[in-house]
């Protein structure tokens, strides 16, 4: 398959390794992966802390990316969220019937990574390779509004020499949220007190997600508390070979 991958805004600036991993385990799928230079944002940053109006042209530069598309893969449930939850409604603000059209027309071909592996591609064993203690965080957007179910935990249990551990309070919240954190901060805390917690009583070496934005949240205690516990993204771990 021909696939057209957006790494988002996050990922490029902060967490380039995971968009390398995703490239690394869809080609070895056998899958020709295409990444469109222009692509920038989805505008969920935007949109969610009330600048409606600047995101509606990065819904039209998304679009304009990504026309033509066969698959869309993008390592982040919050990103693809955001687009089914909001880009048709934008696309109806702007009063723009080509638009919504064309956004009608990509999002059912716009996945969440992990998605696509199960949903998509139907598979669960990736070829990976990776020998460590493992634990699962769900994160909010994959787990409620991309219902990705146990999507991603069959993709772990299929991986070769992972050690993988049940998370107590899996479909509680790290947290994060944005501009929550911020915001709330001290509401924000105490729920990544609690999530880090559930984290450190599974004894594993790595916390994996299918969102880099919760797994910072998470990392940024764990690394304050020096419990030498990294986080590590689905793909990362997924891209492992046993080279």
């Amino acid at each position: 398959m021909r696939v057209s991958f957006f790494i988002t805004c996050y990922n490029d600036t902060l967490f380039p390794e995971t968009g390398k991993a995703v490239v690394r385990v869809l080609e070895r799928l056998g899958h020709t992966v295409e990444f469109p230079a222009g692509q920038t944002c989805c505008g969920q940053m935007h949109y969610n802390t009330g600048y409606q109006a600047e995101a509606m042209p990065l819904l039209s530069r998304f679009v304009a990316q990504f026309r033509g598309a066969e698959a869309v893969v993008v390592p982040s449930s919050s990103c693809v969220a955001m687009m089914r939850d909001h880009y048709p409604k934008m696309a109806l603000a702007l009063k723009d019937e080509r638009l919504m059209g064309e956004v009608e027309e990509l999002l059912p071909k716009v996945f969440e990574f992990s998605e696509f592996l199960t949903k998509r591609l139907g598979l669960e064993d990736v070829g990976a390779y990776y020998p460590h203690r493992v634990t699962y965080h769900a994160s909010c957007h994959g787990l409620r509004n991309l219902v990705l179910g146990d999507g991603p935990m069959r993709l772990l249990k299929a991986v070769r020499g992972i050690d993988l551990v049940e998370l107590q309070g899996l479909e509680q919240c790290c947290g994060f949220g944005g501009t929550f954190a911020v915001k709330n901060a001290d509401v924000s805390s105490a729920m990544l007190a609690e999530k880090t917690t559930a984290v450190l009583n599974t004894k594993a070496e790595a916390c994996t997600a299918c969102d880099n934005s919760c797994l910072m949240h998470i990392q940024g205690a764990l690394h304050r508390q020096r419990t030498g516990v990294k986080t590590v993204h689905l793909a990362e771990i997924l891209a492992g070979g046993e080279g």
